[in-house]
């Protein structure tokens, strides 16, 4: 089993979106998580969606986030 790491947590889905495609032009696979807790209770009090990248590739992934939405990254 491959270990993870969270590159970013936000509320806000197009950031999401946007990451999710520079990481995938990039050959970085990432998964979102709590993305069905978000969507079912999103109306009552907003639950943050986790990205998560293999560990291996969280340096990079680490750059295009940055790249991308600096305001999220660490």
């Amino acid at each position: 089993m491959q270990s993870m790491k969270e590159l970013i947590r936000t509320t806000d889905i197009v950031v999401m979106s946007a990451l999710k495609a520079a990481l995938s032009a990039e050959g970085i696979e990432a998964f979102e998580f709590d993305g069905d807790i978000s969507s079912t209770y999103g109306g009552i009090d907003p639950f943050p969606r986790r990205l998560m990248v293999r560990a291996e590739d969280y340096e990079p992934a680490t750059e295009v986030a940055r790249a991308i939405c600096p305001d999220y990254v660490q």
